[in-house]
């Protein structure tokens, strides 16, 4: 399964394959109401904790971790096998944490249940009672309802317009580094269900809209001459963009779900390539 993860900027993006990762690269260069979010409470816990999750085969797990590690820097968790579903399942697990975001591999030994792969990104949460009362009150649906794993407790929520999204929680709270940017959440949603998908997000994340744009040019996402809305949300979950679009994508827009910020795109992209990747965008 393929992870594409993504960071859209205002003239330059650069699409990457890790082993069968897609990702984007480059250097940066709804009204919602206040009882909408005062009835609900806010339970992010920081942007450091918000883990994309990339489902790759066994067999390129490594060479993945470590073209991630070549081109990003960063530390791992200690690889294990273990379950991470409500029913019998078993993956190889392990967590990437780089100075441009988390990453979280799962590579299934099993058949995958459903719905997991789908799911884009966790959100590590305060309270996860609390977390998937406010998820449904903002307008998720629950997808697979709170479960305990190994290391906490888990569910999978689905905002309007199917954006499906894993929240998660510990016991311990994990303490990672602040990052030295922050990801962005890349969410491709139709104009039918776009301001039910950013009030709903919005109440729940208590984030704001930092930018509204009604004509972004659409060379942005392969479309010159074009334009298409782009809406970018800011929270303590981390930055979210909404691209709101017809769905008439070239490939391989759409199919990327996060970017990371870089400080310098040019060295950025030079690792990558030592490190194996592949460039599919320019």
């Amino acid at each position: 399964m393929r992870l594409p993860r993504a960071f859209s900027a205002a003239a330059f993006t650069v699409f990457l394959t890790f082993a069968t990762v897609r990702i984007s690269v480059c250097q940066q260069t709804a009204a919602i109401t206040t009882h909408d979010v005062a009835a609900n409470p806010n339970v992010a816990v920081g942007p450091q904790y918000d883990t994309t999750h990339v489902y790759v085969a066994p067999k390129d797990f490594d060479r993945l971790v470590a073209s991630i590690l070549a081109t990003f820097g960063g530390t791992t968790s200690k690889q294990a096998v273990i379950t991470v579903t409500p029913t019998p399942s078993s993956t190889i697990s392990q967590l990437i944490l780089t100075p441009v975001g988390t990453i979280s591999v799962f590579g299934f030994k099993t058949p995958i249940p459903y719905p997991f792969g789908v799911e884009r990104s966790g959100y590590l949460v305060s309270d996860m009672d609390t977390a998937v009362r406010a998820a449904r009150a903002t307008g998720a649906d629950v997808l697979v309802a709170p479960f305990d794993d190994l290391a906490g407790r888990d569910a999978i929520i689905q905002w309007p317009g199917g954006v499906n999204m894993q929240l998660y929680w510990h016991p311990t709270p994990p303490s990672y580094k602040p990052l030295e940017t922050v990801p962005e959440n890349r969410v491709y949603v139709s104009a039918d269900r776009a301001d039910a998908f950013i009030r709903s997000f919005l109440a729940f994340s208590h984030g704001k809209v930092v930018s509204n744009d009604e004509h972004a040019p659409g060379v942005e996402l392969g479309r010159p001459g074009d334009t298409y809305r782009r809406v970018r949300i800011a929270s303590n979950f981390g930055n979210l963009t909404a691209l709101v679009t017809n769905g008439h994508l070239p490939y391989p827009y759409g199919r990327e779900m996060t970017g990371y910020e870089v400080a310098n795109l040019q060295v950025t992209l030079a690792k990558a390539k030592g490190a194996g990747v592949t460039k599919v965008r320019a």
